[in-house]
């Protein structure tokens, strides 16, 4: 993989996320090192992808839950349309429940927001020389994907059906859903039922149970 430096050795930020306090946050502590300068902020992934090349961006820092679309569909448009700008997952959520998904689909690593400055800054200089970034633990667990034994049961589901999962357990109805994701009613309710066959579910509460059992929502 290329590296994401430019020529005098500056890394170039955009940060996604939706809370203004924690983007100042990031700004405040990238402002103490030479090599790394954010070259813009936005809130959500529509205006991420807008503004992405404008801003001459070489490393994007996505948090995975946003107004709009969902990170999942911003990574994959990001990996279709500029691949050669890594991006690095920020997230609120434990990395067990998220990050192999996002690191399959293209991520260059993800972490928590708890996650040290430091740490974080590693991150973002390893990944801007072509490398990955991930915890032992997750880097053992895409090593052994392959293996269905032991995955809980919404790791078995297709992007789409996550995301549709994903918005279940946050209360929105099938009609909702369609709208957002500008699909019919009838291809929702189409991958409702396929989520429930795969999780060995009958009704949305139990939907909404697991999602707060396993921190997903």
């Amino acid at each position: 993989m290329t590296a994401t430096k430019t020529a005098n050795g500056l890394i170039k930020i955009m940060i996604a996320d939706d809370h203004p306090i924690f983007r100042q946050g990031l700004i405040h502590t990238f402002s103490e090192t030479v090599d790394i300068d954010v070259v813009g902020e936005v809130e959500n992934g529509d205006d991420l992808l807008d503004q992405l090349i404008e801003s001459g961006a070489n490393l994007v820092l996505l948090d995975i839950s946003m107004p709009g679309k969902s990170a999942l569909e911003v990574l994959k448009n990001l990996r279709t349309h500029h691949s050669d700008i890594p991006v690095l997952m920020l997230s609120v959520y434990p990395e067990d429940q998220y990050a192999v998904r996002f690191i399959k689909t293209g991520a260059s690593g993800y972490m928590t927001k708890e996650s040290p400055a430091k740490e974080l800054i590693d991150a973002i200089r390893k990944i801007a020389r072509g490398g990955k970034f991930a915890s032992p633990h997750i880097i053992e667990k895409l090593a052994f994907e392959f293996s269905n034994t032991d995955k809980h049961p919404h790791e078995t589901l297709s992007d789409r059906e996550f995301q549709v999962f994903n918005m279940i357990s946050t209360g929105y109805s099938l009609t909702e859903i369609g709208e957002k994701l500008s699909l019919s009613v009838k291809t929702i309710s189409t991958y409702r039922t396929r989520i429930l066959e795969k999780m060995k579910m009958k009704k949305n509460a139990e939907i909404i149970h697991y999602a707060i059992q396993y921190n997903l929502t």
